[in-house]
């Protein structure tokens, strides 16, 4: 799946993105380098924000994972291994551990990357990070020893502190330079050095048009193989562009033109026009799959009553939506399980709505018991992806069946990331229904996904709230091994589908595309990393 329009010029969506912020390199600028050097990609959506800590967009991630890195990377076990970090220690007790950071890391400015910015940028990610949330509830002190060693102190034993340090899904754990890191979490950067293989070039980046990375000469990639998030990252290709297309025709056909490398997402029905031609190959990057999924705010009426949200459960049929935008079942599935299907954490607690297929009289019940009123249900409808424009149309549909007065409110990706914010009722400027999608795996984790959050306000867009659902999740961070998280994964999923903190759309497949003599890309569920990538 390709999303059309994401790739139009969103110059007024993000307007002052690459002004806003004087160049660091200027030797970056116009400098000429070979077509064989570089690597053009179409990618799922305009780069609307460089700040991957203050959004969770996954662009943003990819931008953030060229130019930054982490503490520690998962390999391709989803073991946690040193990154930046030369060596780390955990005191007898559990509560302290020392890292260390490896010499001869700097930043693309030449300033050298310090404990201090560590220290930084870890209470930066963990102020916002849903993961990082949940960490820093134990958390006492982090702290500088010295110029590269550091401190995390604990207030209780955390054994996943690592592993949230090197995971890959949004957000990652990057490391920035202390004044960048030291500035508001919720205030986007518009600063974008940091210390990773790639260097960003604003001087030939164009919002809404291309965004240029040049390969970091100062680089020292770990000596150990590339797996995954972990080992060397070595950049291979001297550039790497994000190039946007008016529409996914156009990017096909500049990819059999060789004027573009590589798409991200090419819809189903355009597959066809790519197989059986040597020059291109195609391949499905993330193995997990991508689930849709609809976030209700549950602050407002109707949804802050739990009976609407169940009601919501009921309304919606995945394969229909699913279908509206896929076709061929090979590409979808519909899916039950709080955690995703295919996962470790897949189960079936607690889902007979789901075996029971779509009932709107149902649904029409529930919303009757929750006293709605006629009051205003607002869908902020994506029209920046095919799959949730069309299931944004076939819910206000079903909405209307139910007896629901609903309202659709086009919106690209930027503007639904501005709005979503606002915790106001529609007639303020508020909305009650947005979607959006992440990765199989990321729903696998019900801490390292925001959105399983259940803390209120305090929480993900949506902001839900059950007390349950917490102690639930304290316990499987807890957990000292798999099939105890999926004892406590069951009775999480049997307590979500009574609250419902959000609802799914169904699952897809996503194709990429790429000319033959692409070599090394990495296939990983949450990023596109574009280290280890070559030509010829």
């Amino acid at each position: 799946m390709v999303p059309s329009r994401r790739m139009l010029m969103q110059g007024a969506a993000s307007a002052g993105l690459l002004a806003s912020a004087p160049f660091v390199i200027s030797a970056q600028a116009q400098t000429a380098v070979p077509r064989a050097q570089q690597l053009r990609c179409v990618m799922h959506a305009d780069l609307a924000s460089l700040d991957p800590i203050a959004t969770t967009a996954s662009i943003t991630a990819y931008h953030g994972a060229l130019i930054y890195d982490t503490l520690f990377g998962h390999d391709e076990a989803s073991v946690a291994r040193p990154q930046m970090v030369s060596e780390h220690s955990v005191s007898p007790d559990g509560l302290v551990h020392s890292f260390t950071l490896r010499p001869g890391l700097k930043f693309h400015d030449g300033q050298d990357v310090q404990a201090k910015d560590a220290v930084a940028s870890v209470k930066r990610w963990g102020a916002r990070d849903g993961a990082g949330q949940h960490l820093f509830r134990n958390v006492a002190e982090v702290a500088a020893s010295d110029a590269r060693s550091f401190t995390i102190k604990l207030n209780k034993p955390y054994p996943l502190l690592v592993d949230w340090l090197g995971k890959s899904s949004p957000s990652l754990c990057f490391i920035m330079r202390e004044s960048d890191a030291s500035t508001d979490p919720a205030r986007p950067i518009t600063e974008a050095v940091g210390s990773g293989p790639y260097m960003f070039n604003r001087a030939e980046s164009r919002t809404g048009a291309q965004y240029v990375y040049d390969r970091n000469p100062n680089y020292q990639p770990r000596s150990e193989l590339v797996s995954a998030m972990a080992g060397g990252k070595v950049a291979r290709m001297q550039r790497i562009v994000f190039q946007n297309m008016p529409d996914e025709q156009t990017a096909i056909s500049a990819l059999l033109a060789g004027e573009i490398d590589f798409i991200e997402r090419v819809a189903p029905e355009l597959q066809d026009q790519l197989r059986g031609n040597t020059r291109i190959r195609t391949e499905v990057l993330n193995k997990t799959g991508s689930i849709g999924w609809l976030r209700m705010n549950t602050l407002q009426a109707p949804f802050n009553n739990v009976k609407a949200r169940q009601a919501m459960l009921h309304l919606i049929d995945q394969k229909a939506v699913m279908q509206a935008t896929f076709g061929d079942p090979n590409h979808f599935k519909a899916c039950g399980s709080l955690f995703g299907c295919g996962t470790t954490m897949e189960n079936d607690a607690n889902t007979a709505w789901f075996k029971g297929g779509q009932n709107i009289a149902r649904a029409a019940a529930l919303f009757r018991e929750a006293g709605y009123a006629g009051q205003p249900v607002l869908i902020m409808q994506q029209t920046t992806s095919p799959v949730l424009s069309n299931a944004s149309l076939l819910i206000a549909q079903w909405l209307r069946q139910a007896g629901v007065n609903v309202e659709l409110a086009p919106l690209d990706w930027a503007g639904i990331v501005a709005r979503r914010a606002r915790k106001g009722p529609v007639a303020e400027g508020g909305w009650s229904i947005f979607l959006t999608w992440a990765s199989g795996e990321a729903y696998n984790n019900p801490i390292t996904l925001a959105g399983h959050a259940a803390t209120g306000e305090s929480g993900w867009f949506g902001w839900p709230e059950d007390a349950r659902h917490e102690q639930l999740r304290d316990a499987w961070a807890a957990a000292p091994d798999l099939a105890a998280r999926q004892r406590i994964a069951r009775d999480m999923q049997e307590n979500a589908w009574n609250f419902v903190p959000h609802v799914y759309l169904g699952q897809w497949f996503a194709t990429a595309a790429m000319r033959a003599d692409v070599r090394g890309m990495i296939g990983l569920p949450d990023l596109v990393p574009f280290w280890n990538v070559s030509r010829g």
